[in-house]
């Protein structure tokens, strides 16, 4: 199998010319072009000779994204220079939208990754719901947007950390009857905490999957559907004790879940 070596030079982290090149790949099984090595955040004629001298010896194609034109030409010059196939992602589609619109390119690298406050915001979220998952941590419940609160297999994790993406710091506490319920949560706003419930026959389908998963072969308390209306009926007193919302997620998908729960802390 023939080997082709590509250099894909980038001032940015990569990740759009990573995906180009992975898709026409593809359209050679035949050849082996597994051989790709990135250069990324490269702003500087001197870091750009060395690779291409490098990429020279190798003959290797050079990929470039590169919005500085003056690198751009550098490459374009050596390349033509030394025979040196390469290829630019860029350029010609910024020239035909200068052509046409007027406007010249702002020539900023990583434009397209710039961190913003919603971004740190989305993934200070995403830390707390990851920190205070599965009642780690009972101090978590006083700094929370949101806290779910239900019996095992009530969507509470996936439920969380897809809040935690929409920017909500979200905690959640798995209800059983045999363990009291950390003190902190009746300090807390009730309008932030949602109760989350099902039908027995629902959570025991689920949990019977879960332990076929887990390789347990036999039935047991966990997926008994008499034990599980003991514990929603534990949860259902809890919530009234409360004074929370509650909604049923036996038949909703995460993102109707979501949204109701966004609707409910909203009123």
């Amino acid at each position: 199998m023939q080997s082709i070596k590509i250099y894909l030079i980038t001032d940015s982290v990569g990740e759009t010319a990573k995906k180009i090149i992975s898709a026409v790949v593809a359209q050679f099984p035949t050849v082996d072009l597994s051989d790709v090595h990135l250069y990324p955040f490269t702003n500087d004629k001197e870091s750009l000779l060395e690779i291409l001298n490098d990429a020279k010896k190798e003959q290797a194609i050079v990929a470039i994204t590169l919005v500085d034109k003056s690198l751009v030409d550098f490459v374009e010059a050596f390349s033509k220079a030394h025979s040196l196939p390469y290829v630019d992602f860029m350029s010609p589609l910024i020239q035909i939208i200068e052509n046409l619109s007027g406007e010249h390119p702002t020539q900023e690298s990583g434009s397209v990754h710039r961190l913003n406050q919603a971004y740190f915001n989305r993934v200070s979220a995403i830390e707390f719901a990851v920190k205070y998952d599965d009642g780690k941590d009972p101090k978590g419940f006083l700094s929370a947007d949101i806290i779910l609160l239900g019996v095992s297999r009530t969507s509470k994790t996936p439920l969380s950390m897809y809040l935690a993406n929409k920017g909500y710091k979200v905690a959640n506490l798995p209800i059983i009857p045999e363990v009291e319920v950390a003190k902190e949560l009746f300090k807390v706003d009730p309008h932030k905490i949602i109760g989350l419930t099902s039908t027995s026959e629902s959570l025991s389908n689920i949990r019977s999957f879960r332990e076929q998963t887990l390789g347990l072969k036999t039935k047991s308390m966990y997926s008994d559907e008499k034990r599980i209306l003991e514990e929603l009926a534990y949860a259902e007193t809890l919530f009234e004790q409360l004074g929370i919302e509650t909604i049923d997620v036996s038949k909703r998908s995460i993102e109707e879940s979501s949204m109701l729960i966004e609707n409910l802390i909203q009123k």
